[in-house]
């Protein structure tokens, strides 16, 4: 075995054993940064800045919303940093990436907030693709 062999395993098992320790919780988002899960139990959950304040956003209260990461606690739940995509709204059987968009500058974010070039505050946009 080369050692370009050997280093492209060893990175291909990190990837592997970090996919594997990937959990998701689902259900309601409530205010407060908590989730009601389908069996009646709330999760706390908590993340990055731009994590906390997608999960902040009113306009997602009550949608049926799914985060990729990992439990810290019974209770709480530690997301994925936002470069992860690791948020979703799932809405007419269908995942949906949460974005936001300014619809003057046509500038796409993936944060709540007033657009980086006029100032006006972005709407809300569920997508299928994230590459958009």
């Amino acid at each position: 075995m080369t050692r370009r062999s050997i280093f492209a395993l060893l990175l291909i098992s990190r990837f592997v054993r970090a996919a594997s320790d990937q959990e998701s919780v689902r259900g309601a988002l409530g205010d407060a940064a908590t989730l009601k899960a389908a069996d009646g139990k709330t999760i706390r959950l908590d993340g990055d800045e731009s994590t906390r304040a997608v999960i902040a956003d009113e306009r997602l209260r009550g949608m049926d919303f799914e985060a990729l990461g990992h439990f810290t606690a019974a209770d709480k739940f530690q997301i994925d940093p936002i470069h992860e995509r690791a948020m979703f709204i799932h809405k007419d059987g269908k995942r949906l990436f949460i974005t936001y968009w300014c619809n003057v500058c046509y500038i796409r974010t993936y944060v709540p907030g007033n657009c980086r070039c006029c100032q006006k505050y972005t709407d809300l946009d569920l997508t299928e693709n994230d590459a958009q």
